[in-house]
């Protein structure tokens, strides 16, 4: 399923905080309600930012902390469990107009991770921190450290002690995506990309998957388009699904919607679930999933304002 518009604002944003087997029937009126309000919040967080001629790489940072710090969704406060029964946060973020890019992964403590993103692109030479490094590199440029049970939530654990029950569970297979995620293209034409992540429930052995992986779940060129991606880790890595998508772009000279129903097409072949958000560099942007639902939403300098859970919305 894919969603756009033709239009060719000034700037635009679009964000998601996952895809996954969501149906009315399951989310209820109260917490449709609730998922419906959070992805206004971070709406508003990334606008902001636009309407006052901030970069695309500021809108997509202030977008998704929004996100991170919302316990509705798999990233900073509400993160999954693995295993072990702890809180491992990825995050990356990638510039369009530079190709720049920054990723961190097996945060512990970490606030918001798609700061410790940025702070990697923008003050090591390195792409991709990880571990006891990325840790330490986050502690060391003084962004905002928590105890771990900050990132804790009740429904987390009890999704997790649901999980551990399961006794020849390799992670939890119910098509639950809560990746979250922006994109955008600010009034000078430049995209960015961001995208953050608590992982698969019971994940293990240091499991990474597409989030923080530039060019398959995060990837920005201002010669195409933005990218944050949402769903089956392993198979947005094996095709390269953010930078595929942008490569058709440029080099076969298709849209972005094109470009994306190609790569969701061959996702799907493969087996894998889930759904992209994009944002062109002429100001497009959509949603594209092969899943009942993703939750996203949208917002232009001419006054698009909209969000949805369901597909066909």
């Amino acid at each position: 399923m894919t969603d756009a518009t033709a239009r060719h604002p000034r700037w635009s944003l679009a964000l998601h905080g996952g895809a996954g087997s969501m149906t009315p029937d399951i989310l209820g009126p109260e917490m449709q309600d609730a998922y419906r309000d959070a992805l206004g919040t971070a709406l508003d967080a990334g606008t902001a930012v636009l309407r006052r001629g901030g970069s695309a790489l500021d809108a997509v940072e202030a977008a998704v902390m929004a996100l991170e710090d919302d316990p509705l969704f798999n990233a900073g406060r509400g993160a999954v469990f693995t295993f072990e029964g702890k809180n491992e946060l990825d995050a990356a973020i990638m510039d369009g107009a530079t190709l720049s890019a920054g990723s961190a992964t097996g945060l512990l403590r970490t606030k918001n991770p798609v700061r410790a993103a940025r702070a990697v692109m923008e003050e090591t030479l390195h792409v991709m921190l990880a571990n006891d490094g990325a840790n330490r590199f986050a502690e060391e440029q003084g962004i905002e450290q928590v105890d771990p049970a900050y990132f804790a939530t009740a429904e987390r654990r009890r999704q997790w002690e649901e999980f551990s029950q399961k006794k020849d569970a390799w992670f939890d297979t119910d098509l639950k995506y809560g990746t979250v995620g922006a994109v955008a293209r600010d009034a000078d034409g430049h995209v960015a990309a961001a995208t953050s992540t608590g992982g698969l429930t019971g994940k293990r052995w240091g499991r990474v998957g597409d989030s923080p992986v530039i060019g398959a779940g995060t990837y920005a060129d201002d010669r195409s388009c933005a990218i944050s991606a949402t769903g089956t880790g392993e198979t947005f890595i094996e095709l390269a699904a953010g930078h595929e998508i942008g490569a058709r772009m440029r080099m076969l000279n298709e849209t972005v919607e094109e470009a994306v129903a190609a790569v969701l097409t061959e996702l799907g072949a493969k087996g894998g679930n889930g759904g992209v958000i994009y944002a062109g560099a002429d100001g497009t942007t959509g949603f594209a999933f092969n899943t009942p639902g993703m939750y996203r939403a949208r917002a232009d300098a001419d006054g698009m304002r909209e969000t949805a859970i369901f597909a066909g919305e």
